[in-house]
């Protein structure tokens, strides 16, 4: 039997879950969003402390975790959609620019929103939702 179309989103870590998890499976998911995803965490302080914690020292083994990273090595077979607003509290830790500029240098299909007076919050999420299921929707079933 086939596998059912799929498609994966997830907010702040687990939007970096949903990038990293689309990117790490070609094939498997249509379209992948996320709202206020963490980018690229090995170039952060915080990221690095969180990884050298839950994955050890050896930082060659850091680039499977890191969206980023991994848009640079394999991009994504599908399209992306990522939201982050403009007064994130966390704006500086999650660098969507880095993602950005590797689905730039890619040619990635996707866009990243910059919401305007947005921060992290479930208002965030639940304000841009329903365009997230209808991008999703679409890559589903056209």
């Amino acid at each position: 039997m086939a596998e059912a179309a799929q498609s994966i989103t997830g907010h702040s870590m687990g939007g970096h879950g949903a990038l990293t998890i689309a990117m790490s499976f070609p094939g498997r998911f249509r379209s992948v969003s996320a709202f206020s995803p963490i980018c690229n965490p090995t170039a952060s302080d915080w990221g690095r402390k969180q990884f050298s914690a839950y994955l050890g020292k050896d930082e060659s083994s850091w680039a499977a975790f890191d969206a980023t990273l991994l848009m640079r090595k394999r991009g994504f077979d599908g399209p992306i959609l990522i939201d982050q607003g403009t007064k994130d509290q966390f704006l500086d830790l999650l660098m969507p620019e880095s993602l950005a500029e590797a689905m730039a240098a890619r040619r990635q299909p996707g866009a990243l929103r910059m919401q305007q007076g947005y921060d992290h919050s479930y208002f965030f999420v639940s304000t841009f939702m329903e365009e997230h299921i209808g991008f999703h929707a679409k890559a589903l079933y056209g």
